[in-house]
């Protein structure tokens, strides 16, 4: 006992002195709005300033360089500049950075048949960086290999492809040879769906649909880069150390808003370097950009000293802890719900930096996302049939009743989280918080370059988890769907994002028609999405922790800083003295 208490007055002791951290950067950064507006005057774009090396730096790798399988951020973020799909976003600043437009492809076709076809003309002239045309063959390709390697959202984005059954049943019997038509003639691809698909477009401007040559290798490409179309390609490579990319000297710029040109001439990444030292470095102008999130106990300093190089920017993003569905003590649905009574949400939030980034959260859907609702049945004193019009205080007393109901109490809890700063500090409070729910709980971390793989494999068990969850494109169902859908399961894959292993056959069917029901209205879709919202609540396969702003931190030599809400920080826009 002890022991225990020694840990939890460790880890409050830790919250209190991140509070008084993040009310410091606050006070310090809203002190500094007409130094950060004028700094953003300084930093006018100026076409000139072409070249230079654009140097990032960050603790770790990011997995698998191959953009039809990696689903982390870090490299997500970097394959924007590098790879192209038939449709993308707009690579512009605001809102407008969610607006689809024609990339690969000439235009943005209209649906026929219901929504079930869709038919795109290639773009003439366009070449790989290795200088080959890219054809109609090469986007069939591209598409049919999302299903052969077992890319993550093969199942959740294109399922819908006439053939894509056989080609999840059985990858080396996929041919799509009825779900995607090409005519060379006429440089033109039909997608035919089993069913309409009102996102289908947004899906094929995600990263996993990019387009490939069509002898890329059918595997995980692992270390080795895949050819793209973009304004850069990655010349070396080596996780332990680093990557450098250098100008495709065959990209022209076909559209600027799909894929505008690049300024700096190489782009180095530095692995290696943990947060601290990289927010020292980067302050000082050896590195240009952190792409880890800055350590709490620097953002005081970084909202006093550094306000022109700090940047709080809007992203859809959040934290949840993910339950296995499928093993003791979270296969039980009282036993995950005390864990929602328990969260103190707040204290997550002050881990995370406080109020001026982060905010509890009870919802699968952040706030700045089509049907977010902040009402919360795991407030103190709230419960799933009268929730609190938003999360309040944690209730640990219903928590510890749930899990004595539960007949869990006792049972060995492991927390895993990734050793970055913040998350272990999320974990030890999760950890002390299900010792006193009654649990025997430790906490365990793993490196982040291999830590997001190892919680979707099943095989692993890990029990409870603590991971961050970024929109793919403006929608509930990038949270709802891929994160809880039937089909984003794969049991024994590194490939399987529905971490909690959780799948309702009824819930499901409810997601199906809100993704392809063309009768509904866009009103009648959002409170659909809502209404799934609050059944995934009741069933707590995960548990929502705060939503989140991102801080990005550049060195003193970086103009025309470039922001959108899909990419983050575009690296090909940024310019270096």
């Amino acid at each position: 006992m002890s022991s225990q208490l020694n840990i939890s007055r460790h880890v409050f002791r830790s919250v209190s002195s991140r509070f008084l951290l993040s009310t410091t950067f606050l006070i310090g950064l809203l002190s500094t709005v007409p130094a950060l507006a004028q700094t953003d005057r300084q930093n006018i774009f100026d076409e000139t300033k072409k070249g230079g090396t654009l140097r990032l730096v960050a603790s770790s790798s990011g997995g698998t360089l191959d953009p039809q399988i990696n689903y982390a951020a870090k490299y997500i973020d970097l394959f924007a500049n590098i790879y192209d799909g038939l449709v993308g976003f707009r690579k512009e600043r605001g809102s407008a950075g969610n607006e689809l437009v024609a990339d690969l492809a000439e235009s943005l076709p209209e649906p026929e048949d219901n929504g079930r076809t869709w038919t795109f003309k290639l773009r003439p002239d366009i070449k790989f960086s290795d200088g080959r045309p890219v054809t109609v063959e090469d986007v069939a390709a591209s598409i049919r290999r999302i299903f052969i390697i077992g890319s993550p959202t093969s199942g959740a984005f294109y399922s819908a492809i006439l053939g894509a059954d056989l080609c999840q049943h059985d990858p080396s019997q996929c041919t799509l040879s009825e779900g995607v038509v090409t005519d060379p003639q006429k440089h033109t691809i039909t997608f035919h769906l089993n069913k309409p698909d009102a996102e289908f477009l947004q899906k094929l401007a995600f990263t996993h649909a990019s387009i490939l040559p069509a002898d890329t290798p059918l595997h995980d490409l692992g270390n080795t880069p895949a050819i793209g179309t973009g304004p850069y390609k990655i010349v070396s490579y080596n996780p332990d150390s680093g990557m450098r990319m250098e100008r495709n000297p065959y990209f022209h710029v076909w559209d600027q808003s799909a894929q505008p040109d690049g300024y700096p001439d190489v782009i180095e990444y530095t692995f290696g370097i943990e947060n601290e030292s990289a927010v020292t470095a980067v302050e000082n102008g050896q590195y240009d950009l952190i792409a880890d999130p800055i350590p709490l106990d620097r953002l005081g300093e970084l909202g006093s000293r550094f306000p022109g190089q700090t940047h709080i920017e809007p992203h859809p993003q959040a934290y949840y802890a993910f339950l296995n569905t499928n093993i003791p003590p979270f296969n039980n649905q009282l036993a995950r719900q005390a864990v929602n009574y328990a969260m103190d949400r707040r204290a997550i939030a002050i881990f995370y930096g406080g109020r001026a980034l982060a905010t509890p959260l009870c919802s699968m859907i952040p706030s700045s996302v089509p049907g977010a609702d902040p009402s919360c049945p795991w407030s103190k004193g709230a419960s799933p049939e009268q929730p609190a019009e938003k999360w309040l205080a944690p209730d640990m007393e219903k928590a510890r009743e749930l899990v004595r109901l539960s007949g869990t109490v006792g049972q060995k809890v492991t927390v895993l989280t990734s050793s970055a700063s913040i998350e272990m500090a999320m974990g030890m409070w999760l950890q002390d918080a299900l010792r006193q729910m009654g649990y025997d709980a430790s906490l365990r971390t793993l490196n982040p370059g291999v830590f997001f793989s190892y919680i979707q494999n099943s095989s692993n068990h890990v029990q409870i988890s603590i991971k961050s969850w970024a929109h793919d494109y403006p929608s509930p169902s990038n949270f709802l769907d891929s994160l809880l859908g039937c089909e984003n399961f794969h049991p024994g894959s590194d490939s399987s994002i529905n971490i909690s292993g959780f799948c309702d056959k009824e819930i499901q069917k409810q997601i199906d028609q809100a993704k392809s029901d063309t009768s509904l209205s866009s009103e009648q879709t959002i409170e659909l999405w809502k209404k799934i919202d609050k059944e995934f609540q009741i069933l707590s396969p995960v548990v929502p922790m705060i939503e989140m702003n991102s801080v990005k931190l550049v060195s003193p030599h970086v103009k025309n800083y470039f922001y959108t809400t899909l990419y983050e920080v575009l690296f090909s826009q940024l310019q270096v003295k």
